[in-house]
């Protein structure tokens, strides 16, 4: 018999819609999961909205379960939480993460889901995704006791990537951002706050996640000589021009790019991406990540929602999504 659901699509840059789908009963392998609600990863997947993936990249930028190609028609995302229906009688029940779109129910393997901790929120969780990329980050950064590190980009990764750091001993971090409003966020998560124009500079690394060019340009200015920036950002088809003929040479300054398509070559040969999954809701049983979630709306006004993010007119940060009961 077949399942009936609804999911969200980008019919074509900038459109959005709800469309209905059927789905197979799930094998012995498989789980179906009721959605509960999702998170909008407000950078990507407005760049997704706008159709601004480069041709060159929309192998590698393609989510886990999406279906359809860039630039539309597409469904993409990859922040859900559910509770599954049906299934082994060991997840029955339970509250799991997916890196599946938007859509009321799925039908995936049972091993492309996560169990959520008993003490984390549902809500909250639909951050895993944003942890995860955090975790890998500071993988790939590796930060060492005494280090003085900033974040330039107060936005949903940023802010994962601060509040992680915020927890390391012996570590002084600054989360930078030209939106003052952020330093109310920034106090949530336990963070210190700096807008540009006073941020520390002689920093050993920076964490850049503004996805701007200005943005990477005052993450390398706030480096100290042989530092490195470590670039989170992904600029769909906008071009980036550096100036890097003043201190980036002689201070033999590093930019490295950090992106959580794969485990960071430091935990490669030891970890799983289910392991990675796993630790990014062990962190989430922290309730300051709760700052973070700014917004919610119903999943029938999500084709609203998406168009005014990416028109800039809906302020957020993770913007959760709900579904009714069925």
């Amino acid at each position: 018999m077949a399942i009936h659901a609804r999911a969200f699509w980008i019919g074509s840059p900038g459109v959005g819609e709800i469309r209905g789908v059927s789905l197979p009963e799930p094998g012995p392998d498989q789980v179906l999961v009721r959605a509960v609600h999702s998170g909008i990863s407000r950078g990507t997947e407005t760049l997704v909205f706008r159709g601004q993936v480069p041709d060159g990249q929309r192998s590698a930028m393609r989510a886990p379960f999406q279906e359809g190609e860039f630039p539309g028609p597409v469904k993409y995302g990859y922040l859900s939480v559910g509770v599954v229906e049906q299934g082994p009688a060991a997840l029955l029940g339970r509250s799991v993460f997916c890196l599946f779109p938007h859509q009321t129910f799925y039908v995936v393997p049972k091993n492309a889901v996560t169990l959520i901790p008993d003490n984390v929120p549902s809500e909250r969780a639909v951050l895993t995704g944003t942890v995860e990329t955090a975790v890998n980050a500071l993988w790939d950064a590796a930060p060492l006791v005494g280090d003085r590190v900033t974040v330039v980009g107060a936005g949903m990764v940023g802010c994962c990537v601060a509040t992680l750091l915020a927890r390391f001993p012996g570590v002084d971090v600054e989360l930078v951002d030209i939106d003052t409003d952020r330093g109310r966020t920034a106090k949530a998560l336990g963070v210190p706050f700096a807008t540009p124009a006073i941020a520390k500079n002689g920093r050993d690394l920076v964490f850049h996640a503004s996805a701007s060019t200005a943005g990477l340009q005052h993450a390398l200015n706030l480096l100290s000589p042989e530092g490195t920036v470590i670039e989170l950002s992904w600029y769909g088809d906008r071009e980036v021009s550096l100036p890097l003929g003043g201190p980036f040479h002689s201070g033999r300054l590093s930019i490295r790019a950090s992106q959580v398509g794969m485990i960071a070559p430091a935990r490669r040969s030891s970890r799983t991406y289910a392991d990675r999954l796993s630790l990014a809701l062990e962190l989430l049983a922290d309730p300051a990540f709760d700052a973070l979630l700014t917004g919610e709306s119903p999943f029938d006004d999500l084709p609203r929602v998406l168009a005014a993010l990416s028109a800039g007119t809906l302020p957020a940060l993770c913007h959760v999504i709900t579904y009714e009961r069925a």
